[in-house]
């Protein structure tokens, strides 16, 4: 299906803090991602034209179709942030009703907003009024908790208020990523509103993507967690949906020339100093269905430069190919990692942390 001019037939990359960077956003539209987003961004810094929430909303050409995702609980300054992130001309601004975490929460943002649907009606309704043709778009959860679901309530002032369309992660706020996803409320919202319905949570594979497309009543679906180091995914979809095969995962070759690729463009956008982190990350999430991620694990973290975590991931690299590290359980690393992105920073791998301290 398409819509404003994007395919909601292909996965849409979510926008992640700290996460969802430029570099990040265009290798997950070179593997074929529908639409991408910024990273959040604050109402408020954007109508004072704060300079990190400006570096956040600047995007290049070839990211488009992009979203924005706005932060915000007053009318009065969502709608005319709304007129100044026009300015950038993305393709969908968003308003994040979904955020669990406790300091966007505590200032009554997030998916605090769905505690009060009738004032999140008019931020919605501000936000539309100073959108003219550019989309609006809402992100949900489920509600507070297990006891307070009131998604419904909320899709219906969203599209009440002239929102294009919503997107609904399967957990409750206090849950978080603890909860088990909850796909059954994906069809009691989309009998509830005609405007259309993007799910989200625990799509980390083809074949979550695949299981929440068939079974569920949705238009769309986002995925957050399960592209990092994994952008492969988003081609695999597609493959799938259009040609009817599913490729398999990508060879070896390929991820390293993609991780290599994404550490090149992230040094572009930050330098060398700020990458370095960043690289690092991205390094551990490419590479964490691998044999030997404990002991690159090991090492990662003392390295100092790029050049020498070229080094260390071509050698790293090399050893893969080879066969020269032991079989290692990486269920229990993808355990570990659907529990905390940063799984090496668990309590269980302080030992592997420590040694490079």
């Amino acid at each position: 299906m398409k819509l404003f001019g994007i395919d909601f037939g292909k996965l849409i990359l979510a926008p992640m803090a700290e996460i969802s960077d430029a570099a990040f956003r265009k290798i997950s539209r070179k593997f074929g991602a529908g639409l991408v987003f910024t990273q959040m961004v604050s109402a408020d810094g954007a109508l004072k034209n704060n300079f990190t929430t400006l570096r956040y909303l600047s995007f290049a050409r070839n990211e488009k179709p992009i979203g924005v995702q706005v932060l915000g609980n007053d009318p009065k300054i969502l709608g005319p942030a709304v007129k100044e992130i026009l300015k950038f001309n993305p393709d969908i601004i968003d308003l994040n009703s979904g955020c669990p975490v406790s300091k966007v929460t505590s200032n009554n943002m997030g998916s605090s907003l769905m505690d009060d649907p009738k004032h999140l009606g008019k931020l919605i309704n501000s936000m539309v009024k100073s959108a003219g043709s550019t989309p609006i778009s809402v992100k949900f959860r489920l509600g507070k908790d297990l006891t307070k679901i009131n998604i419904i309530e909320s899709a219906k002032a969203a599209e009440d208020n002239g929102a294009a369309f919503i997107t609904v992660h399967v957990r409750t706020s206090t849950g978080k990523y603890d909860e088990r996803p909850r796909y059954e409320w994906l069809n009691k919202v989309k009998e509830a509103v005609k405007i259309p319905l993007v799910a989200n949570g625990s799509i980390f594979s083809l074949e979550d993507a695949l299981y929440v497309k068939e079974n569920f009543n949705v238009d769309g679906l986002m995925i957050a967690r399960g592209a990092l180091g994994n952008p492969f995914i988003f081609q695999r979809f597609n493959t799938f949906t259009e040609k009817g095969f599913d490729p398999g995962p990508p060879d070896l070759s390929l991820v390293k020339e993609t991780l290599f690729e994404h550490i090149n463009l992230l040094k572009l956008e930050f330098g060398e100093i700020l990458a370095l982190d960043k690289a690092k990350k991205h390094s551990i999430w490419y590479l964490r269905e691998y044999n030997g991620i404990t002991k690159l694990l090991e090492k990662i973290f003392a390295v100092k430069d790029l050049n020498s975590l070229y080094e260390l991931l071509e050698n790293h690299f090399n050893k893969i190919l080879s066969g020269f590290y032991p079989e290692e359980d990486r269920a229990i690393i993808q355990e570990k990692f659907f529990k905390r992105v940063l799984f090496w920073l668990l309590e269980d791998n302080y030992k592997i942390l420590s040694k490079t301290a």
